[in-house]
């Protein structure tokens, strides 16, 4: 508004979906070296807008994991036309960041968006390279197993993690969540010839809870423990007993889901890998 009349200057929350290679950096919160995606993509706001931005985003993720849809907020005064948001700022970030799009969200008397606490759910993928030898095109990309793994006992396994259950068995001891109680609405693992895909989704995650998993039904798969496994482990609750915490090259956050009132643009993104 015109400072001029003696109006107050209107704040608008503005919305991104950003989509990242996690490889390049040390995961997404921002560090005193500044090599983390939240670092390049608020200096970026900052050459483009001019002001000091502060970002907010749905979910954290660690070194060496991708998102193809981060959805971040932040608050400003400025007035700019949202594909001046999406070019402007890309203008300014390396290759292995991009902002896809920018939405004003309206004011909710009863609620403000919040990246984090208004989702609903979360989608991960696992991506993962099952062969005897490794591919130097997926490194960075995709996890590698060299043992057969048979995905018909993965599956079978993978159906004791669905509903409400009190995940501490896949929870990272660096875990920061006020409760273990998450609620996994699915799990889906595909193969196409060596690439296998785990899809899971549910209300929220624990710190390394997809990667804990994942490594966890590999075991299943290649014949170290029995589908039945991942029940004695949820019912266990001790994070000792599963296996090692897998490594981050395949991990991808795939989606936020929120109020449709919110009208955010986002769409379906498939993993490139499985395209």
């Amino acid at each position: 508004m015109n400072g001029e009349s003696g109006d107050a200057i209107t704040s608008r929350r503005i919305v991104l979906g950003v989509q990242y290679d996690g490889a390049p950096w040390q995961g997404w919160q921002t560090q005193l070296n500044g090599l983390t995606v939240q670092d390049k993509l608020e200096f970026a706001l900052y050459k483009f807008s001019q002001q000091t931005i502060t970002t907010a985003c749905a979910g954290r993720t660690d070194a060496g994991v991708h998102a193809l849809e981060q959805v971040v907020h932040f608050d400003t005064t400025l007035e700019r036309d949202m594909q001046s948001w999406v070019r402007g700022v890309n203008t300014f970030l390396p290759s292995s960041i991009a902002v896809r799009w920018a939405t004003e969200v309206a004011h909710d008397p009863a609620e403000n968006f919040h990246a984090r606490f208004s989702a609903r759910s979360r989608t991960y993928h696992y991506m993962l390279y099952n062969n005897p030898v490794r591919s130097p095109l997926l490194e960075g990309k995709a996890g590698w197993v060299f043992r057969a793994l048979d995905i018909a006992k993965m599956q079978e396994a993978a159906v004791h993690l669905l509903g409400q259950h009190d995940f501490s068995a896949f929870r990272s001891v660096q875990c920061q969540a006020k409760s273990p109680i998450k609620t996994m609405y699915a799990i889906k693992i595909e193969r196409r010839g060596d690439l296998i895909m785990f899809t899971v989704h549910a209300n929220a995650f624990l710190h390394h809870m997809v990667r804990n998993i994942v490594g966890s039904l590999i075991y299943v798969g290649n014949g170290t423990q029995p589908s039945s496994w991942m029940k004695e482990l949820l019912a266990g609750q001790e994070r000792k007993f599963a296996a090692p915490t897998f490594m981050p090259d395949g991990l991808y956050l795939a989606k936020i889901d929120y109020d449709p009132k919110w009208q955010l643009p986002q769409t379906e993104i498939q993993n490139f890998l499985w395209s």
